[in-house]
């Protein structure tokens, strides 16, 4: 892996650990969990892929994206989470 990737991915941590701790509501939440008299240890596991691009004329129908259609069920606590990522849910 070269260094600029390493570089990038540090940085790709850095910003979902920053994402994480201003988080009012993830603040509010583990808040309540203390003031209820428990510790909180908090381990979150993130799996990211790439794959290093090919040039235009070498593309492949391969490795364009591809769509998976299964219908998952999210909680409310699931979308509070996601949407404190910045990622968005459509129903």
């Amino acid at each position: 892996m070269d260094d600029r990737l390493k570089q990038l991915m540090q940085e790709l941590g850095n910003a979902i650990n920053e994402s994480l701790s201003d988080s009012e509501a993830i603040a509010q939440a583990i808040g309540e969990i203390k003031s209820a008299g428990y510790d909180v240890f908090l381990v979150l596991e993130a799996t990211i892929g790439f794959n290093k691009r090919q040039g235009e004329e070498e593309a492949s129908s391969e490795s364009a994206p591809r769509t998976v259609s299964e219908k998952v069920e999210l909680t409310r606590q699931d979308r509070d989470f996601l949407r404190e990522l910045k990622i968005s849910v459509t129903e």
